[in-house]
């Protein structure tokens, strides 16, 4: 099949985020990949004819909703036609020779760095730095081949961009999912609605067992 008739898929970040692992759980290699760098650009896609769908995440089981996107959902008018979970395992990658004792900063999207918050408590050392995305922050450490930087993202961006692991699983729970909704412009939805926190996130465990 020629790769422009295959639908277009349109999702926040750079080749190796997480989205991507979802678009293909769920909708198999059958499709065109479009990385938007923001998810304001995401959300203007159908618009500009960049897609045909949009892959949105909307809940982490760890941290809750991912408010910007969320918000962005709750605005727009795209019907929601598919849904799926995968598990979320973090990464600490750094460029080729680069060791784990001499980072002192590591960047990823702010939600990733929210996901690892033990791994910062234990390392008071390492700032945490906010960037847009997890793959695209793995690319800029891979770029600027600094000794001193690491990125948190998936496997996968490492292997895109032929990055050092330096720690593995690095999640406060191995229990990190991430929940994805299709959209799409048209009125496809079967019936399908946005359900807010379908995650019993940590920190609600946390105060039931408090109370």
């Amino acid at each position: 099949m020629s790769s422009s008739r295959l639908p277009r898929v349109a999702f926040q970040g750079e080749p190796g985020a997480f989205s991507e692992d979802a678009a293909l759980k769920l909708l198999g290699p059958e499709i065109r990949l479009v990385p938007r760098r923001t998810f304001e650009s995401l959300f203007t896609s159908l618009d500009e004819d960049q897609a045909e769908y949009l892959l949105v995440p909307v809940e982490n089981s760890l941290i809750g909703s991912i408010h910007s996107a969320v918000d962005l959902l709750n605005k727009s008018s795209f019907g929601i036609v598919g849904e799926v979970t995968i598990p979320i395992r973090h990464f600490l990658i750094g460029c080729p020779g680069a060791v784990f004792e001499k980072i002192v900063a590591v960047e990823s999207h702010p939600a990733a760095l929210a996901q690892c918050s033990r791994f910062f408590a234990a390392h008071p050392r390492i700032e945490r730095v906010e960037t847009e995305d997890t793959a695209g922050s793995v690319a800029r450490v891979i770029e600027g081949r600094n000794p001193t930087r690491a990125a948190i993202a998936g496997r996968r961006a490492a292997e895109v961009y032929g990055g050092s692991i330096l720690k593995e699983n690095l999640e406060d729970s191995p229990e990190n999912q991430t929940r994805f909704l299709l959209l799409s412009g048209q009125d496809q939805s079967n019936g399908l609605r946005f359900e807010k926190f379908k995650f019993e996130t940590n920190q609600a465990k946390d105060q039931k067992a408090k109370g």
